[in-house]
């Protein structure tokens, strides 16, 4: 999403001589597409694919003036044409993790970072400061405050007055969607009427259903699996959790802000970047009985819930895709000045 976005804004500003790389048949390709963005659909499913570098080159010797790779795949297909051509690259770093090896990192003139805590990591594996530029990814606000809700309660076949509680995100370990369940299981009994909805597919998910079962929230958890459009489903809850122990940013949380949903969330990464000055209640990434605490103030403090629906609301201004748009233009005019500094 957050490519799409970038894009998206960056043609909406002027920059209109795009071309994307992507997977063949994607939904990125689509939107990209869709929205009047060329786009070279390459044959790879997984990892890299040395086979679509020849098409990729002769694309940027056609008049590219600069390479932006959005993931390590990306780094190493866009280092290798850099090497090619001599077009300059820049690189996205959107996680927290630290790197496995150097690769095609070196090559980049600038790494953007999506957030102070990635940019830490990225100094502490050896990258140079002078060569890291913070850009926080970046929302479509309007989309987020105007999603209509998806209707969960009846779908679900729950009673109107049900109370959820939502993440959104992969079943992957980093997700930590355990703290979750353990939270959840802490608030069954105090909270008859609190059903936990998850938003996201991913090698986990057998796992996690397990545990739900294991810890009696059979018919209190609802995994709704992959979802077209995850704003009609944060749109329709009352509290939104974040139970990740690492984090680049997490731009669900984002969209939570905008909506007006009031955010429980852990520390981990990129997280306390948004939720500062009371956008959102903070706990300890793997901490259960902190999490659960953070959702009952949540839910039984209606000043609480007031006051941080308030503060987000503000804070979340900070986090457009148009901000991010020209903070990334800036960066690529720094890189390559033949690019339009209008």
């Amino acid at each position: 999403r957050q490519v799409w976005l970038l894009a998206r804004a960056l043609r909406q500003a002027g920059l209109a001589d795009q071309v994307a790389v992507t997977g063949g048949g994607t939904e990125l390709a689509s939107r990209l597409e869709h929205d009047g963005i060329r786009v070279h659909q390459a044959r790879w499913t997984v990892g890299l694919d040395p086979r679509v570098l020849p098409a990729v080159v002769r694309e940027i010797r056609a008049g590219g003036a600069l390479l932006h790779a959005h993931d390590a795949h990306a780094v190493t297909l866009a280092g290798l044409c850099s090497v090619v051509t001599r077009v300059p690259m820049v690189a996205t770093r959107r996680v927290d993790f630290h790197l496995r090896h150097r690769g095609f990192w070196g090559r980049a003139t600038r790494i953007l970072a999506i957030s102070g805590a990635v940019a830490d990591v990225l100094v502490e594996d050896g990258v140079s400061s002078d060569r890291i530029v913070v850009v926080h990814s970046g929302i479509d606000l309007d989309a987020a405050r105007q999603a209509e809700p998806l209707g969960l309660r009846e779908r679900l076949g729950l009673p109107a007055e049900t109370t959820l509680a939502c993440t959104v995100g992969a079943l992957v370990p980093h997700k930590d969607h355990v703290t979750l369940l353990h939270a959840a299981r802490r608030l069954a009994s105090r909270f008859p009427a609190l059903h936990w909805v998850i938003a996201g597919a991913g090698e986990l998910r057998a796992v996690l259903e397990w545990l739900t079962s294991e810890l009696d929230l059979t018919g209190r958890v609802h995994f709704l699996g992959q979802v077209a459009d995850p704003l009609r489903v944060i749109a329709d809850v009352d509290v939104y959790v974040m139970s990740s122990r690492e984090e680049g940013l997490g731009t669900s949380v984002l969209d939570a802000m905008a909506r007006g949903i009031p955010v429980a969330s852990t520390s981990a990464g990129g997280l306390p970047e948004m939720l500062q000055h009371g956008a959102g209640l903070l706990v300890s990434p793997r901490d259960p009985e902190a999490l659960a605490g953070a959702v009952q103030r949540i839910l039984t403090d209606e000043e609480l819930r007031r006051s941080l629906v308030e503060q987000a609301s503000r804070a979340v201004e900070r986090f457009s895709a148009d901000r991010m748009a020209a903070e990334v233009r800036s960066v690529y005019r720094s890189c390559a000045p033949a690019i339009d500094g209008s």
